[in-house]
């Protein structure tokens, strides 16, 4: 009796394929446009301008925009490269403030006193000295500029810091005001509010009358436009006010 003959089955037959790698960096293994951080570079000196973006060039997670002037709508972030903040200096950093689509960063050799406090108001939201100003720092100051946050020297912070403080004791103090926009009695009405506090026991604990209790908190709802009494609260606690 012939043997029976084995046959093995027939091998499905499968196509696997590699992941296709990622168009935005399977040619050059830069991250794609979008996910890169546009940045403008602003100098008077051309020679200034030309080592910042010399430096910034060579990293893949910048896209530098060769016209700062003409492509400022395109920059997600401004840095103004200087020697120290004059008048005209100061004049630049105004007018990129009025940019919406741009945050600014300044790189200095020399900041002298007040001139913190000037580029502050001028809307800078970072300084790195030139002296530090190596690869790295820069691409880290792009970076937290890019991500909405501030960036300050130590001595700089500590200046800053001691001059809000200052402020708050010759200018605001004397008249009951804070920085926070309410005066210390807005704050510790609204804070027994918070508390559940009536009109009837917040004026017995403050020793004002009911009137003044309504009073001021009525002056506090009106000048921040908000609804009412519940209102006013939550606004002061989700801005640390109380």
């Amino acid at each position: 009796m012939p043997s029976a003959e084995k046959t093995e089955p027939a091998a499905t037959a499968t196509t696997s394929r590699a992941p296709a790698p990622d168009r935005s960096t399977r040619r050059t293994g830069r991250p794609d446009r979008e996910s890169r951080v546009s940045v403008a570079v602003h100098a008077a000196d051309p020679v200034l301008r030309l080592g910042v973006a010399q430096q910034l060039r060579q990293r893949p997670e910048v896209e530098l925009l060769a016209d700062a002037d003409a492509d400022a709508e395109r920059a997600r972030v401004s840095l103004v490269v200087v020697d120290v903040v004059d008048d005209d200096v100061a004049a630049l950093l105004h007018r990129l403030r009025h940019n919406s689509a741009t945050r600014t960063g300044l790189v200095v050799a020399t900041l002298g006193a007040g001139s913190l406090q000037r580029v502050v108001e001028c809307g800078v939201a970072a300084v790195l000295r030139r002296a530090e100003a190596d690869q790295d720092r820069l691409l880290r100051l792009v970076l937290a500029i890019a991500n909405g946050e501030g960036v300050l020297p130590g001595d700089l912070l500590g200046e800053l810091l001691t001059r809000v403080g200052r402020l708050q004791r010759s200018a605001l103090d004397p008249r009951g005001l804070s920085l926070s926009t309410l005066t210390t009695r807005e704050a510790e009405m609204l804070r027994m509010v918070s508390e559940g506090l009536d009109t009837a026991e917040i004026a017995r604990r403050t020793a004002y009358s009911e009137r003044t209790v309504k009073n001021v908190l009525h002056e506090v709802i009106s000048r921040l436009h908000l609804r009412n009494r519940a209102h006013a609260v939550g606004y002061a606690l989700r801005n640390g006010l109380i």
